[in-house]
């Protein structure tokens, strides 16, 4: 029986890099650094509150940018969307979709990262 979605993998070319843009730029906290596999590629871990953990790591099919990056995508749960896209925004992140409601879920913006993947900053309504 499936519990629940236990985390998000996001594979790379530069884990590293790509840890440090969600890190610096997005203000999530890197709470796990390691190596894996036999040949030492990265591992980044991203621990949240609730919900499910986010891990960056190395891939040795992936290269370059996402050429599809609409068909995947994670959402990052805020308390005030306004000030969050604005804080993205000042760090110079793309911003694919401003700012929009979602009638009885919430408000929700789309940016880009560095490797082309798309992520959501997500305000949902009070429950």
């Amino acid at each position: 029986m499936i519990k629940g979605l236990e985390g998000i993998l996001l594979f790379s070319a530069k884990p590293g890099r790509l840890a440090r843009f969600y890190a610096d730029k997005v203000g999530l906290k890197i709470t796990l650094e390691a190596e894996t596999g036999e040949k030492g590629e990265e591992m980044y871990g991203f621990e949240f509150e609730s919900g499910s953990n986010l891990y960056i790591l190395n891939h040795s099919r992936i290269t370059g940018k996402n050429k599809n990056p609409e068909r995947m995508m994670f959402n990052l749960e805020v308390s005030d969307i306004e000030s969050s896209v604005k804080k993205l925004e000042r760090g110079g992140v793309k911003k694919i979709a401003d700012t929009y409601h979602l009638q009885d879920y919430g408000y929700i913006a789309t940016f880009e990262d560095i490797d082309g993947n798309y992520f959501q900053l997500v305000q949902t309504r009070p429950s």
